[in-house]
């Protein structure tokens, strides 16, 4: 190999290591997110998990659009996460409402991280699957790590905009933290961004829907986001429901293939 070409070999494009640093801002977020915390900084500590969450669902997307999916990169990403929406979350919980609970509330911080841990595993294990189902990329098995993170901080986001102490019982929240935890750990599908198309002739309305998301966001952020994690709990039975509509339609179809077949 000449000297040039192995040159070339230990150059690396600058934009080709977007992604990962991407991943390496959504994991300084997210332990952002407990040192906020520890200072009782509690918005600090949500927006910085919520910081987290977004950077989270662009470094995937920008890794694919630019070319630079790695091994590398989704082991870092799977880590984050892990750190991001188990680890920190469960920590600003704990600081928050869960000390109460002295070494019960630990363990319930402890068994949310441990979820998260068991989810991701469970993901990056689906990863190497080469034969999945032909519905698979329309759903989740589980709540995603960062869903599960911010659902988790819910009760908190209500203490923002309302005055009362019923969301900062620690019982409220080492319930939620079961409930949740249980969810990312389950078989429950739950539906995937990515499996989602707009037909050309609603995407004006899908467009406005987003702008209006947006404005809602801007005027209010703490209720907002309270109101989209309620619906996204509620949508949980829905994907059940699609679910298995779409994997009986394709049982079906494997089955007339296969007596075509015969």
């Amino acid at each position: 190999m000449s000297g040039a070409r192995r040159r070339r070999l230990r150059v690396l494009p600058i934009y080709r290591l977007v992604p990962n640093a991407i991943t390496l801002l959504a994991l300084c977020s997210g332990i952002s997110g407990m040192r906020f915390a520890l200072e009782e900084r509690w918005q600090m500590a949500v927006g910085a998990i919520v910081l987290a969450a977004v950077l989270d669902g662009l470094d995937g997307r920008i890794a694919r659009l630019v070319g630079s999916t790695t091994k590398l990169g989704a082991e870092l990403d799977s880590l984050s996460d892990v750190v991001s929406f188990g680890v920190a979350p469960a920590m600003i919980v704990y600081l928050w409402a869960l000390q109460g609970l002295r070494g019960f509330g630990w363990a319930i911080a402890l068994v949310f991280a441990i979820c998260c841990a068991l989810r991701l595993a469970r993901f990056n294990a689906g990863l190497d699957d080469e034969d999945p189902p032909p519905w698979s990329h329309q759903y989740f098995t589980g709540v995603p790590a960062p869903a599960g993170g911010l659902l988790l901080l819910l009760p908190l986001v209500a203490t923002f905009e309302f005055d009362t102490a019923f969301f900062a019982s620690p019982w409220v929240n080492a319930l939620m933290a079961v409930l949740v935890g249980g969810l990312m750990v389950s078989r429950f599908p739950t539906f995937s961004l990515k499996g989602v198309k707009v037909p050309m002739r609603h995407a004006w309305l899908t467009l406005l829907g987003f702008g209006a998301f947006a404005a809602f966001l801007l005027s209010n952020l703490w209720l907002t986001m309270l109101c989209t994690g309620v619906v996204y709990l509620g949508s949980i039975f829905f994907a059940y429901r699609s679910f298995r509509r779409v994997q009986a339609r394709s049982l079906r179809t494997e089955a007339a293939a296969e007596d075509l077949h015969d």
